[in-house]
């Protein structure tokens, strides 16, 4: 499983608006602090993870990158998909690296 610094997801964000970032955090995490990604809560991706287009590359993030891993290991042992990144440290590591006003509970 491959990871993504929050620095170069920023970067890549910027240069490719069709990104596919996708934050697994519950709803009310996400409506609390986000980055402008995608929310799709952990349990509900993996419910619906044969949707999820095989040529794309899909970056996972969560609140510090432990649910993220998890998630991206399920998807790559159970589904056979190798197209996962995760972002590493999460939102957290966004507010770290890029944003330090991000406010996150």
């Amino acid at each position: 499983m491959n990871t993504i610094c929050p620095i170069l997801c920023k970067k890549k964000m910027e240069e490719d608006s069709s990104m596919h970032i996708i934050d697994i955090r519950e709803s009310f995490e996400y409506e609390f602090s986000n980055i402008g990604s995608q929310n799709i809560p952990m349990q509900k991706l993996l419910d619906t993870s044969n949707n999820l287009d095989a040529s794309k590359t899909y970056i996972l993030m969560c609140k510090t990158g432990k649910r993220a891993f998890a998630l991206a290991n399920l998807l790559e042992l159970e589904k056979g998909m190798k197209n996962i990144l995760v972002m590493e440290d999460g939102i957290n590591g966004w507010k770290e690296k890029n944003d330090p006003s991000l406010i996150i509970e």
